[in-house]
């Protein structure tokens, strides 16, 4: 198992890196060409999220991205450390809060009409988006 692990300043500008960088990868683990595309918009979706949940709660820890080449699968993970509700707690939350999930689910809607395996986890530490995709092992060199 090989992992590339990215961090960045919450600026979006920095978005852009991470989305050729996870394509970089992507490509090398195996991951179809077809697919690249969707690769690199949930990434970028997922990293806008995160930039933005991090700037909404002024938070100066740096975004994470693990890109993790696995047998037979590629995953990528982004993680934000906003604090988000905890379902079933009341939302004790200032100013932003509102715009919040909306943003969230929006973004969410997004990333899981572009891959088909999402896992998302969200607490008061952080929020952790999982998105992984099959890999086919490259074809075996020919001799000539």
């Amino acid at each position: 198992m090989a992992t590339v692990e990215l961090r960045f300043s919450a600026l979006p500008e920095h978005v852009r890196t991470a989305r050729l960088v996870a394509a970089a990868v992507a490509r090398r683990a195996g991951v179809e060409e077809a697919v690249l595309d969707e690769v690199r918009l949930a990434v970028g979706e997922a990293c806008t999220r995160a930039v933005g949940l991090h700037q909404l709660s002024d938070i100066t820890e740096p975004v994470k991205v693990l890109l993790i080449e696995e047998e037979k699968q590629f995953s990528i993970e982004v993680g934000d450390r906003a604090p988000h509700q905890v379902p079933g707690e009341s939302s004790d939350a200032g100013e932003g809060s509102d715009a919040e999930p909306e943003e969230d689910e929006m973004g969410l809607a997004v990333i899981s009409g572009l891959v088909d395996d999402v896992e998302v986890s969200t607490g008061e530490h952080g929020g952790l988006i999982r998105m992984t995709w099959p890999t086919t092992p490259p074809p075996a060199a020919a001799h000539a």
